[in-house]
């Protein structure tokens, strides 16, 4: 079986540069809004209180906190009322109650909301080489060891975190939506 798609790709290790692959959070809430938030910064704390990086309104002050640890994983740690569709008995690299790696696919409710996790896949640590090709029974090519990303994770953190506009998202936030963004235009344009 060849495992290069029609453009000649060949899935390969999933070691690639410390916090590549546009790590991001897919969001959504249930009245059908809909958002992208890049994780970049080292710590996100999502949830409705002020100076959270990630505001979602009708949440817990702080539901949940991700971490880019010097694994160059993200790791999610749920604080308030949660579903997610991971098991807490299943292997993971960060053990605890209400602790999750996160993989391209991973999602968590905060209140009315639902988060997704994505990364590209060549830098998603989860399954590298495209996964096991035969299903989970299969034997799966193992990856040379991790890259030491400690230097990468210090220099992150010596860094001064971005200016972040901690505004809250939502209906009630008063954040303007895309008919707002158009109504604005057309008013401007009066």
């Amino acid at each position: 079986m060849d495992d290069s798609d029609s453009q000649g790709y060949t899935p390969t290790t999933t070691h690639a540069e410390w916090g590549a692959g546009s790590p991001r959070l897919r969001v959504s809430h249930e009245n059908g809004e809909r958002s992208e938030f890049l994780l970049e910064v080292d710590v996100v704390r999502v949830g409705s209180a002020d100076g959270n990086e990630l505001r979602l309104s009708d949440t817990d002050p702080v539901h949940a906190t991700i971490e880019h640890d010097q694994r160059d994983e993200y790791v999610l740690t749920l604080h308030g009322e949660s579903e997610t569709n991971s098991s807490p008995s299943v292997d993971a690299t960060h053990p605890g109650d209400g602790v999750r790696t996160l993989r391209t696919g991973a999602h968590f409710t905060a209140g009315p909301w639902t988060l997704v996790f994505a990364r590209d896949e060549f830098a998603d640590h989860g399954r590298p080489f495209g996964g096991r090709k035969g299903g989970e029974y299969d034997d799966q090519k193992l990856q040379a060891p991790r890259p030491d990303y400690s230097e990468d994770a210090e220099a992150a953190d010596a860094a001064p975190a971005p200016d972040v506009d901690a505004a809250p998202v939502g209906p009630a936030s008063g954040t303007p939506g895309p008919d707002d963004d158009d109504a604005a235009k057309a008013d401007a344009d009066r």
